[in-house]
């Protein structure tokens, strides 16, 4: 789906990458320079995953807690996929 920020993956693609660990953390940001009082819950994710070569890398990002819930609500329909396998 062009334009929808979708990734539609080929049943024949070749993975690249493997997932070695993942980790997450909940944060709360309460304040910044431009704004005393944010109390501004996230989430922190930080994966490690090794390309075809073995390289290793960290990739981090934050997500907002409705963004968390749909990425965890996408797992979760993978897994339910993959039982059927």
């Amino acid at each position: 789906m062009e334009g929808t920020g979708e990734l539609q993956l080929d049943a024949k693609a070749e993975v690249t990458n493997q997932l070695l660990d993942f980790q997450w953390k909940l944060g709360m940001a309460v304040s910044s320079n431009s704004c005393r009082s944010l109390k501004y819950p996230y989430v922190a994710v930080m994966l490690k995953v090794a390309d075809h070569s073995g390289q290793v890398k960290n990739k981090c990002f934050e997500m907002t807690i409705p963004q968390f819930q749909n990425f965890y609500r996408q797992f979760k329909e993978i897994a339910a996929i993959i039982e059927t396998v």
